[in-house]
């Protein structure tokens, strides 16, 4: 249910109508209200203000005036246009007795088609999806609100965005970006992002972009994956942000794109070196290229990101680095939530007090590290204070507290000794924070850093983990999910 406040609806209307009959609102009450106080007195409400040794009451029937409002259209008392909702190469026409005041007051688009009109009647010709939500869209511009389905929001945004209802268009918007999480037999998240697109709609195509990456195992699994457009494909391939198991589950799920839309040559080459193939351990990659038939047919495509790959898993990355950019897209990891790059953390009453944790990861991506681990020491502070909020103790000896009321969650991660390996690799850590949508859970927020949440500065900051209902606490547990990505540096000297 979409609601707007009925109140700037009806001060909307009604000051129209008083400007229009020639009344100063701001000194006579509209009749319309003055009757319905008659009618249903015990919803008056009296305020008294001053204003110039005056006293001023105001009468308020909002609500009532919008129900009457809705009967005037369901019964069409007093219409002056009728609108003729028409569908391309279909038989069936809808007509709806409306009334020109209000859709002149609501919509810009509708004052400007009635200004010019020569007829009773408006002939509209729609789409079918959107002829099927006219009615709805029209009750919302008497009322204010409205109730749909998930798979009316498309044609209802639509139409709020030709009529130019800008009130409508925002709330749609919403609605769509809270339920990208809902789960549906065929999905839409792409096709809201589609959608998005095509209309110009940037808050809601960043949002379905942001959420299918950050929840790409879920698209990657479902029916919408072979559905999705080329353009779509490529925004997601060249995104390092991805979340997902493996490198390898992304081009198991492209080698399926590809068989099942058959896209031109160029589109299949430029899909494929997008695939991050040094995350790749050889062993997976040599049977990629012995038993995947679409590797088979684009190999000279990919070829140059092959050697270079191989390159990369049977040498030093210090002796990479002297002789290859390795800062470029192919060996930089994305989020993999393998336990190879990170491990889960779940987070009892995490409001309560500080929390520690270890874990192992492989040393980087490359075969000559993969026997190599390293410890990494987690703590989480639930009420952290930088030490420029801390309070200041001027006694002798008094020792200030690491952890005092009223501060901020903060997780610091630190590698359990130093080891000459690290030479060249710098980690950036990753903190993914789940959250409970729609019965459904899924990435709410990803957090970059070096060392320390501290230098993002807004960690958690939208949490509220001290509700109970808070969408981000599960049975009354933190989910969280730490990654730590190599980064290597390149080493490659610049001539003069």
């Amino acid at each position: 249910l979409i609601k707007h406040d009925p109140q700037s609806f009806i001060i909307q209307t009604a000051s129209a109508a008083g400007l229009i009959n020639g009344m100063d609102l701001d000194d006579t009450t509209p009749l319309s209200l003055l009757l319905l106080s008659q009618k249903h007195p015990g919803m008056a409400k009296a305020e008294g203000a001053q204003d110039g040794g005056s006293n001023r009451d105001t009468i308020s029937h909002s609500l009532v005036l919008v129900q009457h409002l809705e009967a005037l259209l369901i019964q069409g008392n007093g219409s002056d246009v009728s609108l003729r909702v028409e569908t391309p190469n279909a038989d069936e026409v809808k007509v709806i007795q409306a009334h020109a005041l209000v859709l002149s007051l609501q919509s810009p688009v509708f004052e400007e088609i009635l200004l010019s009109r020569n007829s009773s009647t408006l002939v509209l010709r729609e789409s079918s999806d959107c002829a099927s939500v006219f009615d709805k869209f029209i009750r919302y511009l008497y009322c204010g609100e409205l109730s749909l389905r998930l798979d009316q929001a498309t044609p209802l945004h639509k139409l709020a965005t030709k009529y130019q209802v800008l009130s409508l268009q925002q709330g749609i918007t919403q609605y769509m970006t809270q339920n990208l999480a809902r789960d549906t037999p065929s999905g839409h998240v792409a096709g809201w992002y589609e959608y998005a697109l095509q209309a110009g709609d940037v808050t809601l195509r960043d949002s379905c972009l942001q959420y299918m990456a950050w929840n790409l195992s879920s698209l990657l699994q479902s029916g919408e994956w072979v559905t999705i457009s080329s353009q779509l494909l490529m925004s997601l391939l060249q995104r390092s942000d991805l979340i997902l198991q493996s490198e390898m589950e992304l081009f198991s799920a492209l080698e399926a794109w590809i068989i099942q839309n058959d896209p031109d040559g160029l589109t299949a080459e430029n899909a494929l070196r997008a695939v991050r193939y040094a995350m790749i351990p050889p062993r997976e990659l040599f049977l990629l290229q012995t038993q995947s038939t679409i590797l088979a047919r684009y190999q000279e495509s990919v070829r140059d990101l092959l050697y270079m790959s191989y390159q990369f898993h049977s040498a030093s990355p210090l002796q990479m680095a002297k002789y290859f950019d390795v800062n470029c897209s192919l060996f930089v990891p994305r989020n993999y939530l393998s336990p190879v790059w990170g491990s889960p953390w779940i987070i009892n009453n995490p409001t309560r007090d500080d929390r520690s944790m270890s874990f192992q990861t492989q040393l980087g991506p490359s075969n000559h590290d993969a026997n190599k681990r390293v410890t990494w020491n987690v703590l989480f502070s639930p009420r952290w204070l930088p030490l420029s909020m801390r309070p200041m103790y001027t006694e002798t000896g008094a020792m200030q507290p690491t952890r005092v009321e009223g501060g901020r969650p903060r997780i610091i991660i630190t590698p359990a000794t130093s080891s000459t390996d690290f030479a060249g690799v710098s980690f950036q850590k990753t903190v993914l924070v789940m959250a409970q949508q729609q019965g459904k859970v899924v990435v709410k927020h990803v957090y970059n850093f070096h060392q320390s949440t501290e230098e993002n500065g807004d960690f958690l900051a939208e949490a509220d983990l001290y509700r109970r209902t808070s969408e981000y606490l599960m049975d009354s547990s933190l989910f969280l999910h730490i990654v730590v990505k190599p980064l290597y540096q390149t080493l490659i000297s610049t001539k003069n």
